[in-house]
């Protein structure tokens, strides 16, 4: 009877796999065409995934989120059909691996994360995941037993509507492999970055953007030991896997080494029986933690990225070099395999990856054990809301008196804690990410990297930062806390009075003028009524408001929506200063802003100065567009901003000078701050380095080129400027700022204008890579500059202060310059 229940119960096993295999429609059978055959829209992809989680009990189907564009986030997990009836057990046991979650764990299943298309116009992943769901719910079932594969079919469904729906409207039918040809060369801005032109492959730590926010809750909910993130490149690139090249961050464990180089082998093997071209260890480091394969490694796993020749000059078929025509079906099948190998692999190596991600999360070894982060209170608070999106513990403590290393003066010295300062423990599961972001200065076993070189959060946000190797013990229900502020209405009020030194304070002031309030900031500091106000304080005076109806309720409202604190005086008189009528309160007038785009400008820093204004300042922006550049009326706006990468020719130059002698105000960003050096009417030159590249280049050997053009680079690298903050632009700073030096371009110091902020003799890098040559040039040089023209001004910006939306400190010079100038 045991016997027959036996053959009863394998042959229901049997007949579930056969029949699962013989029901679920592969991809072209639901979608009427085979992969590769064409793209396929972001919709009809979702459609497949909700059909084949209705169709199989090995699929699981879950929403996480939607993009900018309304198009939704979905994730699948795929196992066998016990193990999804287990999800929360295998998710509860993962985390308790970690440390997050308390208690002992009894499943033994490993978890691989496969992320497909997070640059839009890489569009073959997409395809390349619908047919991996198929092929392991049919044709792989025993790898699930012990295997939890998690897909994300498709990271930016924005960016890949707007590649795909462009290419199906220019192609040719057939289609042209001819690289020249319409349909391989992309329009401005292309499929590349999100909605607001974001990398979404640089945006992983710092969380700025909606795809990010919300794939990062469910990643942590998971904590994979396998991530793949799925790219394609150049069309005459060969294929590129694990090993990934030097630098290595030094978190990274042997283990996570060893096992990237297993996975390698094993995708060689593939490759090798079908002759496919690939190549490991170039190119692809593991250093800058917001990438796709770092943040995942940093986070326990092995991170790894795949990279497929094609991109947005792949379409359905282009000729390479070599004459051959690669095809879209070509890159669905070299990413199919990579993806089926990893999978294998995972299952094959299932109990080691699990023991070895659990030994990652020890942070016995660390050297510093504690980061003290002081400073401005809103800007503590921004930091904490980043290191809660990565569920990453923060809590303030006691005073305690503690050797440190101080960012600042780069010594160690003895300081004292104090109850306002903010505390971030490395002894936490998330502890070898905390020191990824916050260690002073990362350590380079190459300086040939495919990324900026340094990112820590102190500098970055504007904060006095100390490490210390003494553990400060984490205190439950210790949280850094906001004041809440409640203004009342104060019918006798002869004015409002709110600081101004911090980003969200701008915030204030943008929603004041655009409910029409008439807004002054003083030019010099003053005392009222018992209490002190900074220069660059805001008032709004009721006496030049009368037009603004329930003028006391209204300006209460808007402080009180965004928590600002806002003092209501009962005089104009002032104790020590100006008084409020001075003229030394300067009327700060509602402006209209417009910023050039399309060909000629930098994708991503547009889409850095779009995202500003929308989802931070939220102040009106106008978006021009630079082919309709001659026929704009520029004198509607009071200022003009242009992008990275913008170059004006001879004519565009002259209407731009005309713009701002009669009243324009130009911010000229990073790149484009060339196209007024060495100009006649401009007073900037260009700084010339000591040394000419190309006669040293002469003089070395031809294999050591790169390394030699590597002293004249900076790739992401702190510098500490002084700031003259005697300068609006300058207002809610000290006299010394942060910079992220992103290139090694120098200006000298305006001999006619002001240097607001600029780099002093002797300026060396604080942290990051900085060629020895380049270095010479930074002494002396400017960073922030106004020079006065006619009866308007242009702000020289020459580092960004607006970089990838993370370098949170410069957001406030960004907004002086469109508010206070």
């Amino acid at each position: 009877m045991k016997k027959n229940l036996f053959f009863t119960i394998l042959f229901t096993s049997i007949s579930f796999i056969t029949l699962t295999a013989q029901t679920l429609k592969s991809p072209a059978e639901f979608l009427g065409y085979e992969l590769g055959s064409q793209f396929t829209r972001h919709q009809k992809v979702v459609d497949y995934f909700i059909y084949a989680s209705q169709n199989s009990t090995s699929i699981q189907l879950e929403k996480y989120g939607e993009t900018n564009e309304q198009r939704p986030l979905y994730v699948s997990y795929i196992s066998s059909e016990e193990n999804i009836k287990n999800l929360e057990t295998i998710q509860e046991d993962n985390l308790r691996r970690t440390g997050i979650l308390k208690g002992n764990f009894t499943s033994e299943v490993a978890i691989v994360w496969l992320s497909y298309n997070v640059h839009g116009n890489e569009a073959s992943s997409t395809e390349v995941a619908m047919q991996t769901l198929y092929e392991l719910v049919t044709n792989k079932q025993d790898w699930l037993k012990n295997t939890l594969v998690i897909i994300d079919p498709c990271v930016n469904p924005d960016g890949r509507d707007r590649y795909v729906n462009w290419y199906n409207q220019t192609k040719n039918t057939p289609y042209n492999p001819n690289p020249e040809a319409s349909e391989h060369n992309e329009p401005w801005p292309g499929g590349r970055p999100n909605h607001y032109l974001f990398d979404l492959n640089r945006d992983w730590a710092w969380a700025t953007q909606i795809e990010t926010q919300q794939r990062l809750k469910i990643y942590n909910k998971w904590m994979p030991q396998v991530h793949v993130d799925f790219h394609e490149q150049g069309i005459n690139s060969p294929y590129y896997f694990a090993p990934a090249a030097e630098p290595y961050h030094e978190v990274i464990t042997d283990w996570q080494r060893d096992f990237q180089t297993q996975i390698g082998k094993n995708n060689a093997h593939y490759f090798d029986k079908n002759g496919w071209a690939y190549f490991t260890k170039e190119f692809f480091d593991l250093l800058y933690p917001s990438y796709g394969d770092t943040y995942p490694i940093y986070m326990g796993a092995i991170g790894m990225t795949y990279e497929q020749a094609g991109g947005g000059r792949g379409g359905l078929g282009v000729t390479l070099e070599n004459e051959t025509v690669l095809t879209l079906t070509d890159r669905i099948a070299h990413h199919f395999t990579s993806g089926i190998s990893t999978v294998e692999m995972t299952s094959k190596n299932a109990p080691k990856l699990i023991a070895e991600f659990k030994k990652f999360f020890n942070n016995a070894n660390r050297k510093y054990k504690s980061y003290i982060l002081r400073g401005d209170l809103e800007k503590m608070l921004s930091l904490k809301a980043l290191l809660d999106k990565h569920e990453i513990q923060s809590f303030v403590s006691e005073g305690k008196k503690l050797s440190a290393y101080d960012y600042d003066s780069k010594n160690t010295k003895s300081i004292q804690t104090v109850k306002s300062d903010l505390i971030v423990s490395s002894n936490q599961p998330k502890g070898k990410m905390v020191k990824a972001l916050f260690e002073p200065e990362t350590k380079l076993s190459d300086s040939v990297t495919y990324d900026i070189t340094a990112w820590s959060l102190p500098y970055a946000y504007g904060l006095k930062g100390f490490a210390s190797e003494t553990e400060i013990p984490f205190k439950e229900n210790s949280q850094l806390q906001p004041i809440n502020f409640s203004n009342t209405v104060n019918k006798e009020a002869y004015a409002y009075i709110s600081k101004y030194n911090e980003f969200s304070d701008a915030q204030l002031l943008g929603d004041l003028l655009e409910e029409g309030f008439k807004v002054r900031f003083s030019n010099a500091e003053f005392t009222l009524e018992g209490n002190k106000y900074a220069k660059g304080s805001l008032i709004v005076m009721k006496g030049e408001n009368k037009k603004i109806l329930n003028f006391d309720e209204t300006i209460v409202k808007i402080a009180n929506n965004l928590n600002k604190k806002t003092t209501a005086v009962n005089s104009g008189m002032v104790a020590t200063g100006f008084d409020l009528g001075s003229e030394n309160m300067a009327l700060i007038h509602n402006k209209k802003v417009a910023v050039l785009s399309g060909e000629g400008t930098s994708t991503l820093n547009f889409g850095e100065i779009w995202h500003f204004f929308e989802t931070e300042l939220k102040y009106p922006l106008y978006v021009l567009n630079t082919r309709n550049f001659n026929r704009l009326n520029l004198s509607q706006y009071d200022v003009l901003i242009l992008p990275e990468d913008y170059n004006a020719d001879k004519e565009t130059l002259a209407l731009i000078s005309s713009y701002i002698a009669n009243k324009g105000t130009l911010i000229a960003i990073g790149s484009s701050v060339s196209n007024f050096a060495d100009k006649e009417g401009y007073s900037l030159k260009k700084k010339n380095p000591k040394d000419s590249l190309s006669v040293k280049q002469n003089i070395v050997p031809y294999n050591q080129w790169e390394r030699e053009a590597l002293k004249n680079t900076i790739t992401g690298s702190i510098f500490k400027s002084t700031v003259d903050n005697t300068h609006p632009l300058a207002f809610g700073y000290p006299n010394s700022y942060y910079s992220l030096k992103l290139s090694d371009d120098a200006y000298n110091l305006l001999p006619e204008g002001v240097n607001v902020a600029y780099f002093p003799e002797n300026t060396k890098n604080y942290s990051g890579f900085a060629g020895s040559d380049a270095l010479k040039n930074i002494p002396n040089s400017l960073l922030f500059g106004v020079e006065y023209k006619g009866k308007g001004k242009i702000i020289y910006m020459v580092d960004n202060p607006l970089f990838r939306s993370f370098w949170q400190n410069g957001k406030l010079f960004f907004a002086n310059a469109v508010f206070l100038n």
